[in-house]
């Protein structure tokens, strides 16, 4: 199974343990709870989950625990029936029930009220809900992934966490770890964030240079990849030049690494893919149709949607930039999408 990463970046070996186990688990219906620091990329995990799963072309429907007023998130959760409370004018079904079929996502559920955390253990045990205000049981057929920040066991020994609901959750755990334990990752997701915001401000793709590009690494990103791209956006914002040269860094940044000639080299760069008719590109045979049971066509069309997929992603969705970046036109790039299946 290839597996569709939903945009994650990165060929660390943390993160390649984290994608070992989200194959194995995708294709399943077990519960999963992730977790992990604020700005790791917990929801780009989990929608990943969703489309490595047999329930991709059903609904994904996430809701962050912590976002919405916990006198308010039962609703949410369960939807209501017309005159359960003061403004509900009309019957309204919860996110449980939009995601009938699919994957719903209770991101920052540390954050739950322990009366609410009761009614979410029955949907996982009985899977059925009961909307506020309502007489009857609905049963939903819903896949549960769950997310946090917080130490949940230690919650559960505070009293904070209800502990049946945590070792129902707690079925598959996925951890993604920070941004400072993915080593040479750093880099990689610097440079396509510099270039993703260069294209979408139309200027030439900014070059990091060498002492840069050590204080990068040197620097422990406490908001992780969340940080790192946003900093990233201001480089292709601030910077004059075609070069991020150490000067154009923030002070909190040069203060915290240091002596910028004490940090250690960055590990040697891959060489990058050479053209198509130079030495070292391996051109695709029959044997790779036949080992992956592809006609030519089949071959070729998933070569293009994947190119098409890189090329919308560096120009953040915007349709004419990816047309570019691929050296087509606009209306090329459209009915190509189009044609697409989903």
């Amino acid at each position: 199974m290839d597996l569709k990463s939903n945009g994650i970046i990165g060929h660390s070996a943390s993160l390649a343990d984290v994608f070992r186990i989200l194959l194995k688990v995708a294709p399943t219906d077990s519960t999963v709870l992730v977790t992990g620091e604020s700005g790791t990329g917990k929801e780009l995990l989990v929608r990943a989950l969703h489309n490595n799963s047999a329930r991709t072309d059903k609904p994904f429907v996430p809701i962050n625990c912590g976002a919405i007023p916990k006198e308010l998130l039962e609703s949410e959760l369960f939807g209501h029936e017309k005159g359960a409370f003061t403004h509900a004018i009309r019957s309204r079904p919860g996110r449980f029930e939009v995601a009938d079929g699919g994957t719903i996502f209770l991101d920052e559920i540390g954050e739950m009220d322990l009366s609410l955390q009761v009614k979410i253990l029955r949907v996982l045990q009985e899977k059925e809900i009961e909307r506020v205000g309502g007489a009857g049981m609905k049963k939903v057929d819903v896949r549960i992934v769950a997310a946090t920040n917080r130490d949940l066991e230690n919650e559960v020994s505070q009293g904070r966490f209800r502990e049946d609901l945590y070792y129902r959750l707690n079925v598959i755990p996925l951890h993604l770890p920070p941004l400072r334990e993915r080593d040479s990752d750093v880099l990689l997701l610097a440079e396509h964030f510099l270039a993703r915001f260069c294209v979408r401000k139309n200027r030439p793709c900014l070059v990091l240079d060498p002492d840069v590009r050590k204080i990068l690494l040197a620097y422990p990103w406490p908001g992780n990849v969340r940080e790192l791209e946003n900093f990233m956006e201001r480089m292709s914002i601030l910077v004059d030049g075609e070069v991020v040269h150490p000067g154009d860094l923030p002070v909190k940044i040069l203060e915290t690494v240091g002596d910028i000639a004490a940090l250690p080299e960055p590990a040697p760069r891959l060489a990058p893919a050479p053209p198509l008719l130079q030495r070292g590109f391996v051109w695709p045979t029959l044997a790779d149709l036949d080992t992956h049971a592809m006609s030519l066509k089949e071959f070729l069309d998933t070569i293009e949607d994947r190119l098409i997929e890189e090329a919308l992603e560096h120009a953040d969705g915007v349709k004419n930039q990816a047309a570019e970046l691929l050296g087509i036109k606009r209306t090329t790039l459209i009915e190509k999408l189009k044609k697409k299946p989903g």
